[in-house]
């Protein structure tokens, strides 16, 4: 399996979107590249721990590519919004693609190049190498699965079979 971590506002809906897609086959809410070892949802929520409410995704990419996740994720993005996502404000809720794969770089940058095409704005969203990930706690993991009218601020019902 491939891996990629995914940051674009709270990671509820992220996650809940990911799982959507046909090829992913694992996923788990975290928080990724600060700079705290082992933060709380409480610490990271006061935009000092320098970490992003991220989602890890594994897929297999016989099934799905890298290309096609990254497409799945500009669209529910807006990436030329620093630190916001919908009504999620707070460094936390930055958009970020943190990559496992060094070979993954290249892939994302051209992806995020087409995208920059769409806007007048610069894109803000960080592209970057997976420093480190820490397991969200577990009341957070399938949120939306386990809370179905729960808070999301992505329209989940574009991937619905």
């Amino acid at each position: 399996m491939n891996t990629i971590v995914f940051a674009g506002g709270c990671f509820w809906g992220i996650e809940a979107y990911f799982n959507l897609l046909d090829g992913v086959t694992f996923t788990k809410v975290g928080y990724a590249n600060g700079n705290v070892v082992s933060p709380t949802y409480e610490q990271v929520c006061t935009s000092t721990t320098g970490h992003y409410e991220a989602v890890y995704v594994e897929y297999d990419d016989m099934i799905i590519g890298l290309d096609k996740l990254l497409e799945a994720y500009w669209e529910i993005v807006e990436p030329t919004v620093k630190d916001r996502q919908g009504p999620d404000i707070g460094s936390q809720y930055g958009t970020g693609i943190f990559y496992t794969n060094e070979d993954d770089k290249k892939i994302i940058e051209d992806s995020r190049n087409r995208e920059q095409e769409k806007y007048d704005s610069p894109i803000v969203t960080v592209i970057e190498p997976l420093k480190n990930f820490f397991n969200a706690e577990e009341y957070h993991q399938k949120y939306l699965d386990k809370n179905p009218n729960g808070y999301c601020h992505i329209p989940l019902n574009k991937y619905k079979d």
